[in-house]
C-alpha cells in the first residue's frame, strides 16, 4: 500500500506543472481498490482552478486520500454488516420513499396552498390563543444612538434624546445625519431590549428590574457616547402584543394551511383508491 501511495504521489506532482502536463495524462486512474477507480480527471473537477500549485498538490493528495479511505470502510462495512445487510437496505428504502412524498407534497403545497393570510384571520387567531403569546423576553419602544466621544454639541443631544418631543426628534434626526454612528428610531414598533443592550457596553444584572425603575440610559467609552431613550415597555410575563407577534401567526396559520390541505388530500387519494379498485378492502 505504501508503494502505490508513493506512485499516486508521483502522478499528482503533475498537478503542479500546469494543465498542459495533465490534458496530456487525462483520464488516468490514480488509484483502484477492487473495482472501484478514482481518475485524474474526477480529482481535478474537485480542485479550484485558482490555486497555486503547492495547494492544487495539497488539495489532490487529500482527495485521493479521503475517496481511498471512504471506498475501504465502505467495503468493510459491506463486509460486516452480516445479517443487518436486510434492515439497513430496509431503512434505506424507507428513507428514499420519505424523501419522494416530501417532495411531492413540497410541490402541491406550492401550486395550491396560498401564504396569504389576512389580517381579520390573524387578529382572530391571537384572540383566541392569548395564552400562546406571552413574553419570554422584554419589549421596548424608543430610540438608541451611537455617536463619536469627540462629536460637537452632545450637550444638546442629552436634551433632545430624553424628551421625545416632535421638536427633539427632529433635531436628533438632523443631528444623526452628520453625527451618529448609529441612529435607531423604534418609537413606532416594539423590539427585544436585550437586542438593543448588545450594542451598548454595559451590562445590566437584570433587565427587568432596569425597566420598572428607568426610561433611559447614557454610556460612554473611550471612542463613543450611547443615548437610549425608552418611550414605552412590555416586561417578561405580560402579554406579547399582536403587531410584535404578527408575523408568527402568519407562519402558524400558514403552516396549519398545509398540514390541513395534505391531510385532505390524502383522504381523497384514499377515497379514489377505494372507489377505483386500486386499493381492496379484504374481507374474511
Amino acid at each position: 500500500m505504501k508503494q502505490s501511495l508513493s506512485w499516486i504521489l508521483c502522478i499528482l506532482l503533475f498537478f503542479a506543472c500546469g494543465k498542459s502536463g495533465f490534458e496530456q495524462s487525462s483520464g488516468k486512474i490514480l488509484v483502484k481498490v477492487k473495482d472501484k477507480v478514482l481518475t485524474r480527471e474526477e480529482v481535478e473537477g474537485l480542485i479550484p482552478k485558482n490555486l497555486s500549485s503547492a495547494d492544487s498538490l495539497m488539495r489532490a493528495e487529500n482527495i485521493v486520500k479521503k475517496w481511498t479511505i471512504d471506498v475501504l470502510m465502505d467495503e468493510a462495512a459491506y463486509q460486516n454488516v452480516g445479517s443487518d445487510k436486510t434492515e439497513i437496505d430496509k431503512l434505506v428504502n424507507e428513507y428514499k420513499r420519505s424523501l419522494m412524498r416530501h417532495r411531492y407534497q413540497e410541490h402541491i403545497i406550492r401550486d395550491r396552498v396560498s401564504a396569504d393570510i389576512n389580517e381579520y384571520d390573524q387578529l382572530k387567531y391571537y384572540e383566541g390563543n392569548k395564552q400562546q403569546f406571552i413574553l419570554s423576553q422584554n419589549l421596548i419602544k424608543g430610540l438608541f444612538l451611537k455617536v463619536p466621544v469627540g462629536a460637537p454639541g452632545l450637550e444638546n443631544v442629552r436634551k433632545w434624546y430624553v424628551s421625545g418631543s416632535v421638536e427633539s426628534l427632529e433635531k436628533i434626526e438632523k443631528y444623526s445625519i452628520q453625527n451618529a454612528i448609529i441612529y435607531d428610531y423604534f418609537y413606532d414598533h416594539w423590539v427585544n431590549f436585550e437586542d438593543v443592550m448588545a450594542k451598548i457596553p454595559h451590562r445590566i444584572s437584570s433587565p427587568t428590574q432596569f425597566l420598572r425603575i428607568n426610561d433611559h440610559l447614557e454610556v460612554s467609552d473611550s471612542t463613543h457616547v450611547y443615548f437610549l431613550n425608552i418611550s414605552d415597555k412590555l416586561l417578561v410575563g405580560n402579554q406579547a402584543p399582536f403587531d410584535y407577534v404578527q408575523v408568527q401567526i402568519q407562519t402558524m396559520l400558514v403552516n396549519k394551511r398545509k398540514i390541513d390541505y395534505l391531510r385532505e388530500f390524502g383522504e381523497k387519494l384514499y377515497r379514489d383508491a377505494v372507489r377505483n379498485g386500486t386499493v381492496e378492502i379484504m374481507t374474511e
